[in-house]
């Protein structure tokens, strides 16, 4: 890893009880000769002196070598996508708020160890696979978007079941009658893919989760694809029909008539810091009860 001399700072909205950490963390890191650039409502959290550097949300990624992020998972997938659209490579250190997070890993006691390891180029780092989701209206592209967990297409709150039919690559794969479908990641596997019945799916793996969500057809079944084909999704939809595409939970938009929705490995991977004493099974063993009887 190259060289770390500037670390985004970045902390769930209104977040206040990270306020005190914070500060503490901007002098432990100055004091290796190391500059916090904090995100600028992470700023006002702290009433930063003046001349302590800044960022918005979307600039923080290319203005830092490290991001370290606060909350929770949904504020870590948040940075993951503008990381994703800024197009760099910078690693990013999730810490927990409250209890172990999936993403966010990294407890406030394991914080400093974990930042050492960081500076002294002995961190453990991940590389987690994205997706990236484009909708195709009348053959152009409408939207295109990144997703670290999940792109997920779903009926609106009143609507009917709703018929998709998928393919993988040049292959139609299957037809869905259900709520919706999940299309996830492996990181996204132990998200909306894991509640609706799918498959964990360790998150080193070049893999594409296909999850009906509550299918009409009990022979509609989770299936894992390899990560190097293409998922296009095609709703069948009349005028009655609501049909939504979200991107990782945090935005998205209503479908049209012939709408279609491609689904592909993205071209970067996302570099995720991990703890250094607790592996992947651990965190499977602490959040889903495992080891409790």
């Amino acid at each position: 890893m190259p060289d770390i001399t500037r670390i985004g700072l970045v902390a769930k909205t209104r977040l206040d009880a990270a306020a005190d950490v914070l500060a503490e963390l901007a002098g432990w890191l100055e004091a290796r000769g190391v500059q916090p650039v904090f995100e600028a409502d992470t700023a006002a959290l702290v009433n930063l002196p003046a001349g302590r550097a800044t960022a918005s949300r979307d600039e923080i990624p290319a203005a830092c070598d490290l991001l370290v992020v606060l909350g929770g998972d949904g504020t870590f997938i948040g940075m993951a996508g503008r990381i994703a659209e800024a197009g760099v490579d910078v690693p990013i250190l999730g810490v927990n708020f409250g209890s172990l997070g999936f993403l966010t890993e990294i407890t406030l006691d394991e914080l400093y160890d974990s930042l050492e390891s960081v500076l002294a180029g002995t961190a453990r780092i991940d590389q987690r696979m994205m997706l990236r989701s484009q909708t195709l209206r009348g053959g152009i592209v409408f939207t295109d978007r990144l997703a670290l967990n999940d792109v997920v297409i779903t009926k609106g709150a009143l609507s009917r079941i709703i018929d998709l039919s998928v393919a993988s690559g040049e292959q139609a794969a299957m037809r869905v009658r259900a709520d919706g479908l999940i299309i996830a990641s492996p990181t996204g596997s132990t998200a909306y893919n894991l509640a609706a019945g799918g498959p964990i799916v360790y998150p080193g793996l070049d893999a594409i989760l296909l999850t009906p969500i509550a299918p009409h057809m009990l022979t509609n079944r989770p299936l894992v694809i390899p990560a190097s084909a293409d998922v296009r999704v095609s709703p069948a939809m009349d005028g009655h029909d609501e049909i939504f595409v979200t991107f990782d939970g945090q935005s998205g938009h209503a479908l049209e008539p012939d709408d279609v929705i491609s689904v592909r490995r993205a071209e970067r991977r996302l570099r995720v810091v991990r703890a250094n004493r607790r592996t992947y099974f651990d965190v499977l063993r602490e959040k889903l009860k495992w080891n409790a009887r």
